[in-house]
């Protein structure tokens, strides 16, 4: 029998081609999971003494990579959500947003931004993209470009006005990629309601962390001995104004209002954490679908939150500070490449999320991405990609707080109540992490929480021993804020001729209205 040399350089060609396509690689799908307040403290993998039970996040970070250096980069209102939510989805820098005071007027954000944010990108680039997260605060016109979208405001204590509504839109979606055997790439963008308050947690996750959803602003729920800790770092007050009056996360928050007395803070820590637990429950439940359907492993897996939130520490309750426990953020990568059980600083930004996912995806990145891609980060090829970090909270009064960080040291300054509080901290992180303040070391406090502070675990702004680091903090803050375009000077600053965008002192503003937006 004589063979076709036709034939057989056609079956040739065909087994060629046949390889060709099986060695093409398949482009990595990314589940981005965004939490609505919460502190990393929260969680075990940054407080070992946590008692918060988050065993699916836990085995994340072990199979993958935690960052100790995650930070949003500010707000200049109150929701600070917000901006950090453009900022996620821009890759813009906090004063260059489209709802950055003045900003579009200015030229700081070009227009149609929202063509160049992360489902538009992903859009463009054939991934398929989908979306659940809360309603209110965040960049809607990015938001809708998402193929498919679930919002809705869920902050309840049962299934379906709880976390869990959220996960059952990500399994519905996944559901039906299987049921009509997608195999373009996919884009998830997994984001929560809770934990912010109302902290509504489901009955059988209260009880754990001996708490209930207290309601009655004239009584204090009860105490109960299984309620968590105080904070290390936990005060009855701030020793000096936040600068914001009337700010409702301070003064108007259900179950706490303005009480931060022990029994009302533990068990606002105890409704947090129920509600960060069954988030932690949802999770897996998506993560063993992914799994079921073999996609798991070539799945980038982000985990973090829009901001932090103090509840207790130092006296504050809301996100409306500088402090590390509100000012970072907990990260967590998994996915191929990154090293299991690794930890890294990092020193990223929320802003650098949409430069990185397109450097993952073999995307070009957007001309209008000012964040840097930390995939060099991830690969385990550097430790961080930045050495300074610089933090704005002026929300209420102007110019309001101002915060920068290299290495061990960190400053935070104070210029609020039309200049009727001016302070300066210094802090030495790496001695002092949880930025102890005199305060804390006062009988009363101790008496509460049972921390006794070394003596250097204290503000070290007014310790000439730290001049030095004091003056080149300094230095770097004025820097970072001419570089970002912060359109406000601090009191010992030069104001460098700046017309800030508003000329009404928000204290007055404030005065006037009786209450600022939340």
């Amino acid at each position: 029998m004589k063979t076709n040399p036709f034939c057989f350089a056609i079956l040739a060609m065909l087994c060629v081609v046949a390889s060709a396509v099986a060695a093409e690689p398949r482009r990595p799908n990314i589940l981005f999971i965004l939490v609505d307040d919460q502190s990393p403290f929260d969680l075990k993998i940054y407080d070992p003494k946590s008692p918060l039970q988050t065993p699916v996040l836990d085995r994340l970070a072990a199979q993958g990579m935690t960052f100790d250096g995650a930070y949003h980069m500010g707000s200049f209102s109150g929701a600070v959500c917000s901006p950090s939510r453009h900022m996620i989805m821009s890759g813009r820098t906090v004063w260059h947003l489209p709802n950055a005071p003045g900003a579009m007027k200015t030229g700081l954000c070009p227009p149609e931004l929202e063509q160049n944010t992360i489902p538009a990108v992903f859009n463009r680039a054939g991934y398929a993209t989908m979306r659940t997260c809360k309603m209110g605060n965040s960049y809607e016109a990015a938001n809708k470009l998402f193929t498919v979208r679930h919002d809705a405001g869920k902050r309840g204590g049962t299934d379906e006005s709880g976390s869990a509504w959220h996960a059952e839109q990500v399994l519905t979606y996944l559901d039906e990629r299987q049921a009509g055997r997608t195999t373009d790439p996919f884009l998830i963008y997994f984001g929560f309601s809770h934990p912010h308050d109302t902290r509504d947690g489901k009955p059988e996750l209260l009880d754990k962390y001996g708490a209930v959803n207290h309601a009655d602003r004239q009584t204090l729920p009860p105490a109960n001995p299984q309620a968590p800790p105080l904070p290390r770092n936990y005060l009855p007050a701030h020793p000096f104004h936040h600068g914001h009056p009337n700010l409702r996360d301070e003064v108007a928050v259900s179950g706490v209002w303005e009480r931060r007395d022990e029994i009302t803070i533990r068990n606002e820590l105890g409704r947090e954490f129920a509600c960060c637990e069954n988030i932690d429950i949802q999770i897996g439940r998506v993560l063993k679908k992914l799994d079921a359907m073999g996609e798991l492993d070539n799945t980038y897996v982000f985990y973090t939150a829009d901001h932090g939130i103090a509840i207790g520490r130092h006296g504050l309750q809301g996100k409306q500070n500088l402090y590390e426990h509100t000012w970072r953020v907990p990260f967590i990568a998994k996915g191929p490449g990154i090293p299991p059980g690794s930890r890294v600083q990092g020193n990223i930004y929320l802003l650098d999320v949409l430069g990185t996912l397109c450097d993952l995806a073999g995307i070009p990145q957007p001309e209008t991405n000012e964040g840097l891609s930390f995939r060099p980060v991830l690969e385990g090829k550097q430790d961080t990609v930045r050495d300074v970090l610089f933090g704005v909270y002026c929300g209420g009064t102007k110019p309001g707080i101002r915060s920068v960080k290299k290495g061990d040291w960190k400053l935070i300054k104070y210029d609020v109540m039309d200049g009727q509080v001016r302070e300066t901290q210094l802090f030495n992180l790496a001695e002092n992490p949880d930025e102890l303040l005199l305060q804390h070391g006062a009988p009363d406090v101790l008496g509460l929480t049972g921390n006794r502070p070394d003596k250097h675990q204290v503000n070290l702004a007014a310790d000439p021993r730290y001049a030095e680091q004091l003056a080149e903090l300094e230095a770097l803050l004025l820097a970072e804020m001419r570089r970002l375009d912060d359109p406000y000077r601090l009191w010992n600053q030069p104001d460098d001729g700046l017309q800030p965008p508003s000329a009404e002192p928000a204290a007055k503003k404030a005065k006037k209205t009786g209450k600022t937006k939340p």
